[in-house]
């Protein structure tokens, strides 16, 4: 998923006119999610590191609202080698006007908490579900693009 995202994803971002790409990112991937006493638990694949790294990925977003403000520094974190220590780092570089408290308060709080929910919800509703990540979905329908999203976007753009 990190490689996608950083090596095909991220650049295919950069290169193409923002008309011919629409990219919504949806950080949960393969987690498990279970209400405990009326409060969401996650469980991911990959152990509670890659859960708060989803968690503060999905509040980035919801801070800085729009992709070209997000995305660079989604990039920098998966580029890194630990997306939880980076974030400062990143935000330094990419974004700098985006207030990290705001980002720690929405991970440490319910907001956090709700917008993981809302992505096991979007998770949960792929049709076909989701059998692997990145599971790519282009125009509603899931795609084999890992190989070449450019050449695919390009193709299916004319």
């Amino acid at each position: 998923c990190r490689e996608f995202l950083v090596l095909k994803l991220f650049p295919t971002w950069l290169l193409l006119p923002a008309e011919m790409l629409n990219i919504t990112l949806v950080p949960y991937g393969n987690a498990q999610e279970r209400n405990v006493s009326g409060k969401w638990n996650f469980e991911c694949q990959h152990g509670p590191e890659e859960c708060l790294g989803n968690m503060i990925e999905a509040c980035l977003m919801h801070e800085a609202k729009n992709l070209s403000s997000y995305f660079p520094v989604i990039f920098c974190l998966e580029s890194g080698s630990s997306v939880t220590k980076n974030l400062e780092a990143c935000l330094q570089i990419y974004a700098p006007e985006l207030d990290r408290g705001r980002i720690a308060a929405c991970v440490q709080g319910d907001t956090g908490t709700a917008l993981m929910h809302h992505n096991a919800q979007l998770t949960e509703a792929l049709d076909p579900p989701h059998q692997y990540v990145p599971w790519i979905v282009i125009n509603g329908l899931q795609a084999q693009a890992e190989a070449s999203l450019l050449g695919l976007v390009c193709s299916l753009y004319q």
